[in-house]
């Protein structure tokens, strides 16, 4: 059996975890393969400022940074910002597959350019260090905001009369104004209007979560990792910094509620 570990990226309780485990029913992974999500346990309220970034980092290396010792033959990052993926990639020698690269990259198999359909305009800023790192700018059409403040634990539920029809109108102006000829979900969290999306736009439809599920199990098909050339492991690693941090974190936000 391949288990593959989906780090949540944000502190949750498990009837806010399973609104992001709905979105592996949009794949069709292989009997032998298992997800198993993780919520972090300390972090940013939402990735916001550069501020919030630096949390989402640490966080998310905290949740993942023992994943091979603890049985895990993958690991996929529910964030499009990629958070922690560079560090993870840099302590496991096992797959650490995050959405916002991956998503790019598949845009580019499936059409010249690409637009990004994002719930409100502080999020600019993570698809924007991912395409300068790419070198793909002049590859993105667009980066579309619908002006909705998200919501990471409710998601879309509850608001769907009032986003999908907004997220439909972007959608239009990426393809008919900006010339995409493929649209990128800007957040895992987004996932529910994917379908109702696609059945409407005419173009693909990029589901962010659900691609890095097939990619890792892909990548564990083919029997491949990340390179150490790119993602060279610490000199001096310091692991129980790491845990430390995370448990003085996860303490702090016990101690406020």
């Amino acid at each position: 059996m391949k288990k593959i570990l989906v780090i949540v990226p944000f502190p949750m309780q498990e009837e806010e975890i399973a609104r992001r485990q709905a979105q592996a029913k949009a794949v069709t992974l292989g009997p032998d393969v298992e997800l198993h999500y993780r919520a972090v346990r300390l972090g940013p309220k939402n990735y916001s400022s550069q501020h919030d970034m630096a949390l989402a980092e640490i966080a998310i290396v905290d949740a993942g940074l023992d994943a091979a010792a603890d049985g895990f033959d993958a690991v996929c990052i529910d964030t499009m910002s990629d958070s922690g993926m560079a560090m993870l990639r840099s302590l496991l020698r096992i797959p650490v597959i995050a959405p916002g690269r991956h998503a790019m990259l598949l845009a580019q198999m499936l059409g010249e350019k690409f637009s990004i359909l994002m719930m409100w305009d502080r999020w600019k800023m993570l698809y924007t260090k991912t395409l300068a790192e790419l070198g793909m700018e002049h590859k993105c059409a667009s980066l579309r905001s619908i002006g909705v403040t998200p919501d990471n634990k409710t998601l879309l539920a509850g608001k769907e009369d009032e986003v999908f029809p907004l997220l439909l109108a972007a959608a239009r102006k990426c393809v008919d104004e900006d010339g995409a000829q493929v649209l990128i979900l800007g957040s895992t969290t987004m996932h529910e209007a994917h379908h109702w999306l696609s059945a409407r736009i005419g173009v693909p439809v990029i589901n962010p979560g659900p691609l890095t599920y097939k990619l890792a199990s892909i990548a564990l098909d083919l029997g491949l990792t990340h390179s150490t050339a790119t993602w060279p492991a610490p000199l001096v690693p310091k692991p129980e910094m790491i845990r430390a941090i995370g448990a003085a974190g996860a303490a702090w936000l016990e101690n406020r509620t």
